[in-house]
């Protein structure tokens, strides 16, 4: 648009059209055929006269103007357009408004279609379960969906794909379709902390050059479960078929006896009966816990993302092994700081401190006391990790033999026992720990083990509190403690 002001415009353009007939009356001067006075009448005259006819012209053209600008403003709105403004001009087009009218209306019916399909595809986008990234040509994430938000951080649109998916094989396969090469595919592993995530990947480039400057488009697909599910599988049967193979050898051996030698010996039938029953007792327990620990590991990739109450969750613990602790004179004593709540799924924390506990009976010395304590886990006397510190902590103490200290840091392996004579005769199945410690896990929580050869055990168990739970349960730990 020009600089120059209105009128200068108006008179250019009346001097413009009147430049015939001022050259006519400049020619008549000139040839003495015509007065200077009367020339500059007539030239006055012919000046007005043009502007008196292009007045409406130019009235036209600033309503058409006007009209224009006040669409442009509203384009964006919903709602019906103004009515255009009558065009009078002789040199205009009466129907000009009309078009123009037509022309936003259409625009204006275009970008309502626009937006419906812009918003249809982010919800598209944003119910996917699966996360999604947009990457521009330089290799940065130019957008994200809520689950790729979820898995990453809110912060991760704007930072260099390097930093959010630290894998080699998956950043060349990004950098191979960004340099004009064909979609393509790729299964990795990433890691965070003690839990290992399998995903599926696809890079695919985008038809066009979003409007963000995405290029290619990054989908990731957690196969995490399937993964776990073939492990699982695989583990079963190597585990299982180790484990059973002991008691089905002594069920099978006493089975033999008992149809041959002792087949009439009372005594020795109903000694061999006990022993076969206590025995395919261990089994059942041996299948149960494995089947826990496998439903267990399949779905430790997911946090619990419901608010468990641990006072109740551990006074029924506390209930249930009373009955056990009695009979060998033993006292299970529950304190509890405020009233914490985490985040967890309280089905499994009961399962957490049950196998504690049982342990805690099994092998804590007769006549002593298993104490549960819970609060903040600030005000535990462990070395939990700094994330750790800000939630809650359990502990469960016996007063038992305790365990050497080079044992400590394989006690939540399968199988693994200290003592596995001893352990098997208690009726240990050697997974309680491995139970707990894939739990924890799940929960993002910490498990610290601390013993002491003589004096007894503590095993601490370090979950996140619930929103509002560990203020709550600081704020009236203080209160006790005044």
């Amino acid at each position: 648009m020009s600089d120059t002001p209105r009128p200068a415009r108006i008179l250019r353009a009346i001097l413009w059209l009147s430049a015939p007939a001022l050259g006519v009356l400049l020619v008549l001067v000139g040839a003495g055929a015509l007065g200077l006075l009367p020339a500059l009448l007539g030239a006055l005259a012919v000046l007005a006269g043009v502007g008196l006819l292009l007045a409406p012209h130019f009235r036209a053209v600033a309503a058409l103007r006007a009209y224009v600008d006040q669409l442009r403003g509203l384009w964006n709105e919903e709602g019906e357009l103004p009515n255009p403004p009558a065009v009078d001009s002789p040199g205009l087009d009466p129907a000009l408004g009309q078009a123009i009218a037509d022309t936003a209306r259409e625009r204006q019916s275009r970008r309502r279609e626009l937006r419906a399909v812009v918003a249809g595809n982010e919800a598209v986008l944003s119910g996917l379960p699966d996360p999604l990234l947009l990457i521009d040509s330089a290799g940065r994430v130019v957008g994200a969906n809520p689950a790729a938000k979820q898995l990453f951080s809110e912060r991760v649109v704007g930072r260099d794909l390097a930093s959010v998916l630290r894998h080699p094989d998956l950043l060349q396969t990004v950098d191979r379709v960004l340099a004009g090469g064909a979609d393509q595919e790729i299964d990795f592993a990433a890691n965070s902390g003690e839990i290992e995530q399998h995903f599926s990947a696809r890079v695919a480039r985008l038809p066009s050059r979003g409007p963000d400057g995405a290029v290619a488009v990054c989908s990731l697909h957690d196969v995490t479960g399937i993964k776990r599910a073939e492990q699982m599988r695989a583990d079963f049967v190597a585990n299982a078929s180790h484990e059973l193979r002991t008691p089905l050898s002594s069920l099978l051996g006493f089975i033999e006896t008992l149809q041959g030698a002792a087949k009439e010996d009372t005594d020795a039938r109903e000694r061999f009966l006990e022993i076969m029953q206590r025995e395919a007792q261990r089994m059942s327990h041996l299948v149960e816990d494995l089947l826990s620990l496998s439903r267990i590991e399949l779905d430790e990739h997911t946090p619990p993302t419901e608010r468990a109450d641990l006072r109740a969750v551990l006074e029924r613990v506390q209930n249930a092994a009373e009955i056990r602790a009695q009979k060998k004179g033993m006292t299970v004593e529950l304190a509890v700081t405020g009233a914490p709540a985490v985040i967890g799924d309280a089905d499994q924390l009961t399962q957490v401190f049950q196998n504690l506990i049982d342990n805690a009976v099994k092998y804590g010395r007769q006549g002593t006391a298993i104490r549960l304590e819970a609060g903040p886990a600030d005000r535990a006397t462990g070395r939990p990790s700094r994330r750790a510190r800000r939630g809650v902590a359990v502990a469960v103490i016996d007063q038992g033999e305790g365990i050497p200290r080079k044992h400590i840091p394989r006690l939540t392996e399968r199988f693994y026992r200290v003592d596995t004579a001893r352990s098997r005769e208690l009726g240990g199945t050697g997974l309680g720990l491995a139970i707990v410690k894939h739990i924890v896990n799940r929960h993002r929580g910490q498990l610290e083990i601390d013993s002491t050869p003589g004096e007894g055990s503590r095993f601490t168990v370090y979950l996140p509190a619930a929103e509002g739970g560990s203020e709550a349960a600081d704020d009236q730990g203080q209160q006790a403690a005044q």
